[in-house]
């Protein structure tokens, strides 16, 4: 067992650090989400962000957009025409995609300073794309509301999840070796 053990043992580190970092992350933002509640940020300061800035973004494309509390449920709503196209709720905030990102960047680190900056530059990439999405998205369910399931459903979680694996697959290619000529 101690001899499987060695021979994984980069890979068993891997796992504990992702595995690890990724619960107490979770469970921090957890909390923020208890006791960081805000009558000023609803329903919590950064699901009010994103939802704001997807406003702006709506509205930058030359669409009338407003952005208001849900007065049922822990959400901004997304509203045109007296219409509300769409929810943001704390799951539309991709802080869990960003604590995904940033526990495989803590288990797959490398140089201190080139990995701190693809950890920043990434959940900026992340959170930027995010609240594009929400603003594409917004706008598709306005524009082609048959096909707001697909949207919602399929299409823009991919954009989301894809953005991630192609940035962890960006990482991990940095660290290939050069071949050398024989």
């Amino acid at each position: 067992m101690l001899k499987l053990v060695r021979k994984y043992k980069p890979v068993l580190r891997f796992l504990a650090i992702f595995i690890g970092s990724y619960l107490v992350f979770v469970s921090l933002y957890q909390l923020f989400l208890t006791y960081g509640a805000s009558s000023r940020y609803f329903p919590d300061y950064i699901t009010h962000n994103v939802a704001k800035q997807s406003q702006a973004l709506i509205t930058a494309f030359g669409y009338d957009m407003k952005v208001e509390p849900s007065t049922w449920e822990p959400a901004m709503n997304l509203t045109m025409d007296g219409k509300t196209l769409a929810r943001v709720v704390e799951g539309c905030n991709a802080v869990s995609v960003m604590l995904l990102f940033v526990s495989f960047m803590l288990a797959f680190f490398g140089d201190v300073k080139r990995t701190l900056l693809f950890i920043f530059g990434g959940v900026v990439l992340l959170y930027g794309m995010n609240v594009l999405r929400i603003a594409l998205l917004t706008i598709g369910i306005y524009e082609y509301p048959l096909y707001a399931d697909v949207l919602h459903g399929t299409i823009f979680p991919a954009v989301i999840y894809g953005t991630v694996f192609l940035l962890w697959l960006g990482w991990i290619n940095s660290y290939k070796k050069p071949v050398k000529d024989a």
